[in-house]
C-alpha cells in the first residue's frame, strides 16, 4: 500500500512539487528505498482545512504511518529507515554532521545586505570544509554509496546554487572541485532528477525572504 505524504505545492502551479528541500529529502528517501507513495500537494499560502486538521502547525512534510500523521523530515526519515531497512541509507555516526551548517550560513548570506558582515566568508568556510571532507572520503559523504546525509544535503545545495546565483550573482568557487563533483553526482541521481523542482519555483520561493 502506498504511503501518503503531504508536501509543498509550487507557487502558482498547484499540481507540481514545490521548493521545499525538506519535502524533497523525504521524497528522495522514498524513491531510493523504492517505497510506493501518494503525494498530496499543499498550497502553503492558502492551507486547506483538511491539511490543518492533520498538521495543526501547517508544516510540511507530513507522512501517514499506521493511521497517524507524522511531521518533521528528521523523524520521518528515521521511521522510513526502521520500517524499510533495505536498501540501508543509514549514515555512519561519524559523518552525520558533515555539512550541517551549510544551509544556515547560506540563508544568512542570502539575506545579507552588508558585504562586510562576514556572512560570505562563513559560507565559504563551510563549503571548504565539505570540499576537504570529500577529498579524503568521497564521492559521497560516507564513501562509495549514497546515504541519508546526501539526501538531506543535496536539496539544500540545489537551493543554494540557484538562489545565490540568481539573487547575488554568486557561484561556488571553481577551486572547490570536490564540491562541484559532488553536486554533479547528486543532481544526476535518478531519484534527484525525478524529484527536483524547476529553478523558477526555487527563485519564487526565496524571493520574499530576500526582500524581507
Amino acid at each position: 500500500m502506498a504511503l501518503e505524504i503531504c508536501v509543498k505545492a509550487a507557487a502558482g502551479a498547484p499540481d507540481v512539487l514545490g521548493d521545499c528541500p525538506f519535502c524533497q529529502r523525504v521524497v528522495l528517501t522514498l524513491e531510493e528505498k523504492k517505497v510506493p507513495y501518494k503525494m498530496h500537494l499543499v498550497n502553503l499560502s492558502d492551507k486547506p482545512q483538511w491539511f490543518l486538521e492533520i498538521s495543526p502547525e501547517g508544516k510540511v512534510p507530513v507522512v501517514k504511518f499506521d493511521d497517524k500523521w507524522v511531521p518533521d523530515s528528521d523523524v520521518i526519515v528515521g521511521i522510513l529507515e526502521e520500517k524499510y531497512p533495505e536498501p540501508s541509507l543509514k549514515t555512519p555516526p561519524e559523518f552525520a554532521s558533515v555539512g550541517s551548517k551549510i544551509f544556515g550560513t547560506f540563508i544568512t548570506f542570502l539575506k545579507s545586505r552588508d558585504a562586510n558582515d562576514g556572512s560570505e566568508q562563513a559560507l565559504l568556510n563551510e563549503l571548504k570544509a565539505l570540499d576537504e571532507h570529500l577529498k579524503g572520503q568521497g564521492p559521497f559523504i560516507a564513501g562509495e554509496k549514497i546515504t541519508a546525509i546526501d539526501l538531506s544535503l543535496g536539496p539544500k545545495l540545489y537551493h543554494l546554487e540557484i538562489a545565490l546565483g540568481h539573487f547575488k550573482k554568486w557561484t561556488i568557487p571553481e577551486s572547490l572541485t570536490c564540491v562541484h563533483g559532488y553536486l554533479k553526482l547528486i543532481f544526476s541521481q535518478e531519484s534527484f532528477v525525478k524529484t527536483s523542482v524547476a529553478k523558477e519555483f526555487v527563485i519564487t520561493g526565496w524571493a520574499p525572504k530576500v526582500n524581507a
